[in-house]
Parts: structure tokens; sequence; C-alpha cells
């Protein structure tokens, strides 16, 4: 029986093997391709969801959703929104009520992408939330496939240029697996639910003793 924990030490994370997205990868640039793009991923059954966003060093300013990444088992499209914009083949995947797609922080990433155009959410799936009824703690992808999977995604190109002319493959890499991951996540952890798993509860740690002497 497959052991879960409330919260997962980030401190063993670094030694567990790293895990990537095993499929093929599509930058998509134009919007032939994203409608192409969009046909496919419309005849899947469950999808993974993530968006990254351009780093900002100044206080008070933000940038724009420049990536959306959306993921089969096998398939990722990397639609880069900076040069595309948010075009109608692009929200009529997001307000799809049949395809479940999952991810973390949805509601925040659907919300920053209506900078570009207004639209209704669809069906998403939030693993912030579904995680809860398993009585794991951490809100993470990093902790939740470390807990789940005991194995490591790579956060290296997080605060990388999401909006360079080319992406590296390396940025290309990183924005897939963390979209197949959700899609890994899930699948699993609805397996765990028929089959069963156990909880295990990591102490909370001992709080260094105050300098308190008593009278």
């Amino acid at each position: 029986m497959k052991i879960l924990y409330n919260k997962f030490d980030k401190t063993l994370i670094s030694d567990l093997p790293v895990t990537s997205f095993p499929g093929r990868i599509e930058v998509v640039q134009g919007i032939p391709q994203a409608e192409r793009a969009i046909r496919y991923l419309l005849s899947q059954d469950i999808l993974g969801f993530d968006t990254e966003t351009k780093p900002s060093f100044q206080k008070g300013q933000m940038n724009q959703v420049a990536l959306l990444q959306v993921s089969s088992p096998d398939l990722c499209f990397l639609f880069r929104l900076n040069q595309i914009g948010l075009p109608q083949c692009i929200v009529r995947l997001l307000s799809d009520e049949r395809i479940t797609k999952v991810g973390l922080s949805v509601i925040e990433d659907l919300n920053k992408m209506r900078v570009y155009r207004r639209f209704k959410n669809g069906r998403f799936v939030e693993l912030q939330n579904f995680v809860e009824e398993f009585g794991i703690e951490d809100k993470s992808l990093r902790k939740l496939y470390a807990n789940v999977f005991g194995q490591k995604i790579s956060k290296r190109q997080q605060l990388s240029n999401w909006e360079a002319d080319v992406l590296t493959d390396a940025q290309k890499l990183y924005a897939a697996t963390d979209a197949w991951a959700c899609i890994k996540l899930y699948q699993e952890l609805l397996r765990l639910r028929e089959v069963g798993y156990r909880l295990e509860k990591v102490p909370e740690p001992v709080p260094e003793l105050l300098n308190i002497t008593a009278e």
C-alpha cells in the first residue's frame, strides 16, 4: 500500500531522481497552428494545464501571461500568448465543459489570461483542492509530485525569460513537464482513491525553547 504524507519535507527533494515530460513538445506561434493544436486537444479526455509569465523584478510591476501550456499524456503544446494573444480557438478550449483540465492555481491563471480577452471557465480540476481529500496539506507541484511519486521536478527555468524570441530546449521541457505532471498526479490519486493508501502525518517541528526560566 502506497504511503502518502500530509506534508513532504522539502529538504528530501534534492536527493530524489528527476522526472520530465517524455512526449513530444510543439511550440505554437501562429493562429493556424493554434487551431490545429486545439482540434487535437479537444479530442482528448484529460489535459494538463499551466501558464508561465516573465518574472518582474520591479515592485508593483506585473507582466502578462506569456505562455500557456496544455498537455495530453504524450503531446504538449506551448502557446506563445505574448506573440499570438488569446485567439478564439484557445477560448473554445478554456470554456469547454466536457474535457477535464487539471492544474494548480487554476483560477489565478485563468484570471490573468483575461487581460487578453474575456471568456467563461470550462471544466477544470484544481489540484490544490483535490489533494485535501487525501489529507495532503502541501500546495506546490514540486512537493506534491515528490510525495506521490518519489521523484523531483526541476524548477531551474521558473524565473527565466518567457517572452524571449526563442524558447530554449530547457524552457520548453520545464513548461511541458509542469502541465503533464498535473495529469499524472490526478490520475494516480484517482487510482489510490480506489485501491487504498496510507496517510502518515509528519510531526510538527519542535520550536526552540524560549529563554524563560521557571519561577
